[in-house]
């Protein structure tokens, strides 16, 4: 008598929790899922509208970078120059030259004291103070990330300026004026304090909301072990505080050569172009004042995708160290 041997057939059910079986659903269409959720996409719908409009479909206008663009006969009719308007870069313009300079010393400052600020003020606010108390000085510290500029400059003005309170001090008590506003080569410095001022408080709140996700039983098993204070930060919150850290450090990085075009603008004419010209607003005056809108469109192109190779570089990094990143892969 030959024995029946029968295949395996694919299955085609699932056991339940409670041993039964379930037949297996296949997985919705891109078309099902559309239909599932075509509330929410069309709520999303004018977010998407803008970000194409105002975002991406200006991306085509990097043509100009190589062409000899005149507005007047538009860019479909300019020439073509190939990489003329590059040579700015290689043949090394002075002018290029300072405003990549001061972009990269910005960069630097900015980099050491402008991103360890809403770690520090985290810390601080978190380890320091009283529930109740926390609240109202999160309220403050975040408010002057909602001032403009525009408002920001002028209250510096007010305060550090010739004429402003701190001189108008010195003045009354018969000691010696400060020239700060003015001085180009505390130029620098001034950018960095103002942008400490205005953005690390809106900064901190990502920082205090990583803060609330540690383990407090961490804290616990550390003081039990005889850690003090500082060993727990460095132990406990520092490690629980890394992925973020690592994230918005690669996020900066792509935003690295872009280092506050409408705050240095404003100040320029107080301490003139050596000292405070940067690519932003290189491209400025020379595109939009100077008309040399291909030679600008070069200079933000190459800034563009410097940019991109840093995030892409600093991403594949973190997956070297183990850090999820920006994105996986």
């Amino acid at each position: 008598m030959t024995a029946v041997t029968t295949e395996p057939s694919a299955p085609t059910s699932a056991a339940a929790a409670d041993g039964s079986q379930r037949p297996l659903r296949p997985a919705p269409t891109l078309w099902q899922r559309a239909r599932r959720d075509r509330l929410v996409l069309l709520f999303a719908l004018p977010g998407m509208a803008l970000i194409l409009a105002f975002a991406y479909y200006p991306l085509l206008g990097n043509v100009i970078a190589f062409k000899d663009y005149q507005p007047f006969i538009g860019i479909l009719q300019s020439p073509w120059v190939g990489l003329q308007n590059f040579s700015v870069l290689f043949d090394g313009d002075p002018y290029f030259l300072v405003a990549l300079k001061n972009t990269l010393v910005v960069t630097l400052l900015q980099v050491v004291f402008v991103f360890p600020a809403p770690i520090v003020l985290a810390l601080v606010v978190n380890s320091v103070l009283s529930p109740r108390l926390k609240q109202f000085v999160q309220s403050v510290l975040y408010l002057p990330h909602f001032l403009s500029w525009v408002i920001v400059v002028a209250i510096f003005q007010q305060t550090l300026g010739g004429s402003g309170l701190l001189n108008s001090f010195f003045r009354s008590h018969g000691m010696a004026t400060l020239d700060i506003i003015g001085n180009a080569d505390l130029f620098k410095a001034l950018l960095t304090s103002q942008v400490i001022w205005k953005d690390t408080g809106w900064a901190m709140i990502l920082f205090l909301a990583a803060l609330s996700q540690i383990d407090q039983s961490l804290y616990e098993a550390a003081s039990v072990d005889g850690a003090s204070r500082l060993r727990q930060t460095w132990h406990v919150t520092l490690p629980g505080l890394r992925s973020i850290i690592i994230l918005l450090f690669i996020l900066k990085l792509g935003d690295s050569l872009t280092v506050g075009f409408e705050q240095i603008i404003l100040q320029q004419q107080a301490v003139g172009t050596a000292a405070s010209e940067v690519l932003d607003t290189y491209v400025f005056n020379n595109g939009i004042v100077g008309g040399a809108w291909g030679v600008s469109a070069a200079v933000g192109l190459v800034k563009g995708v410097v940019g991109l190779a840093l995030v892409l570089a600093a991403n594949k990094v973190a997956h070297i160290f183990g850090e999820q990143g920006v994105y996986q892969g």
